[in-house]
């Protein structure tokens, strides 16, 4: 197993940089069940905001991209039960897959709440406008 990083992620996702995204495009089309690639939370996690902020994708197409990388017999990904359960919320709420991550996160924790400046993501279950 080889771990990925975020940014080949987004490269082979984007398919947006003439030189790095066809070396992306090789290493991931080279992973098989047998030898896969290994997505951190972390490393989905940036993935979706750099889709979502950078590139100016929609939630509903970024959350679709994460879902095919989890369901890829290619890639083995960090706490695949958790992010399968957060993206089916997020299919259901049209919310944002990090905020239902972080706040889930923090609930298994053991947290009463999670603060946070983000309106939105305030009104998700377990977290709280910090005002």
């Amino acid at each position: 197993m080889i771990g990925l990083d975020t940014n080949v992620l987004v490269r082979y996702l984007a398919a947006d940089d003439p030189l790095q995204s066809p070396i992306a495009k090789q290493l991931v089309d080279s992973l098989t069940e047998a030898q896969p690639g290994f997505i951190s939370l972390v490393t989905l996690v940036e993935t979706h905001w750099v889709l979502r902020q950078a590139y100016r994708y929609k939630v509903d197409a970024v959350n679709q991209a994460i879902a095919a990388l989890v369901d890829a017999a290619e890639f083995v990904v960090d706490e695949v039960d958790l992010v399968r359960s957060c993206l089916t919320k997020a299919a259901e709420t049209g919310r944002e897959l990090p905020d239902i991550l972080i706040a889930a996160r923090g609930a298994r924790a053991g947290c009463r709440t999670t603060y946070t400046f983000d309106r939105p993501a305030s009104r998700l279950p377990g977290m709280e406008l910090l005002a």
